[in-house]
């Protein structure tokens, strides 16, 4: 049988509710014993029951995070972000994947709710009524990371998708003074429009006429990269340079390129977006966004317990900063 609360009291000799202050970190109570409940608990083997805690307390210390695939870089850098910050605040996390299935997305959060999570941190695809309405009538907070919200009713962190997209066609339009290409997601992400939206800003701003050949959609893999640029190199008029929405993409159009024999960055420049690992790892390197999504997850987490602990919240749409990292897959002037 396992150790309970009363187990320890009467081998130490006190009240249970001495035990409870002593695991709780209650203050008020003797130093000579705490010292020997803590003995009592070392040698017995006794583990607190969580959940008992809970119901006492009202609080779990365990928040949810839900994110669409564990195995991405992309995600897993968030996920690390939010567990450090959630480590140093004393809460557990319960991680769970949604595969960007939106039914599975709002099953996901009933689940956490069911387990009486403190606070719930989520990252998908796109926000729609189903999501907010869920959100609004949460018993617990909830923050959004690297999620657009176009109502901005639910807090969340991001980056200026549209200005870093606008910021990355403008660095490939100065470098080659013509329309660079773009390969996007087909994927219904708010994200993605908005990257979009920033390249056909930079492209008209810029007096080029928009050649549609030049724009071509994947399903965010490394696949669609390499078919993406295939496309491209397959026109007549082919592309000098080509704005990526992801390094993962990217890593795909620089090999599909360099298997159809062309040079980065002297036949075609590459640039890319997020930063992660990957673009680093890929020969040329990658030249990137930086999108801190490390960062975009500790920024999360720290304001998920903010709302938590009913602390004062300024800001509840929190924008970080982004910006440009030259490598060596686009020319250096």
């Amino acid at each position: 049988m396992s150790i309970t609360i009363y187990d320890v009291a009467r081998e130490a000799n006190v009240s249970m509710a001495t035990v409870s202050r002593v695991v709780n970190g209650n203050p008020n109570v003797k130093p000579t014993t705490r010292k020997k409940v803590l003995a009592t608990i070392e040698r017995l083997g006794y583990r607190p029951n969580a959940v008992a805690r809970g119901l006492a307390s009202k609080k779990t210390t365990t928040v949810g995070a839900i994110i669409p695939d564990i195995s991405s870089i992309f995600f897993s850098e968030l996920a690390r972000g939010i567990e450090d910050i959630a480590t140093m605040y004393k809460y557990n996390m319960i991680l769970s994947n949604s595969d960007q299935n939106k039914d599975k997305e709002l099953q996901l959060i009933n689940t956490m709710l069911e387990k009486q999570v403190d606070g719930i941190i989520f990252m998908g695809s796109n926000i729609t009524d189903e999501h907010i309405q869920q959100f609004s009538s949460s018993s617990v907070p909830v923050v959004l990371a690297a999620t657009y919200d176009e109502t901005d009713t639910i807090p969340s962190v991001n980056i200026d998708y549209e200005e870093a997209a606008y910021e990355a066609t403008m660095y490939l339009i100065n470098q080659r003074n013509g329309q660079p290409a773009i390969i996007t997601s087909e994927d219904d992400i708010k994200a993605n429009e908005l990257k979009y939206k920033g390249y056909l800003r930079a492209i008209r701003e810029s007096s080029i006429e928009v050649n549609e050949s030049f724009i071509i959609k994947g399903d965010s893999s490394y696949d669609a990269g390499i078919n993406g640029v295939n496309q491209l190199l397959a026109l007549d008029e082919k592309p000098t340079s080509v704005f990526v929405v992801s390094d993962e993409m990217a890593l795909g159009v620089i090999h599909g390129a360099q298997d159809s024999g062309y040079n980065v960055p002297e036949d075609i420049e590459i640039f890319g977006f997020n930063n992660t690992r990957i673009a680093t790892m890929v020969r040329p390197t990658l030249t990137t966004i930086v999108q801190p999504m490390y960062d975009i997850g500790a920024v999360a987490m720290r304001l998920l317990t903010k709302y938590m602990n009913k602390e004062e919240v300024e800001e509840t749409k929190v924008i970080l900063p982004h910006r440009i990292i030259e490598r060596n897959s686009t020319k250096r002037k």
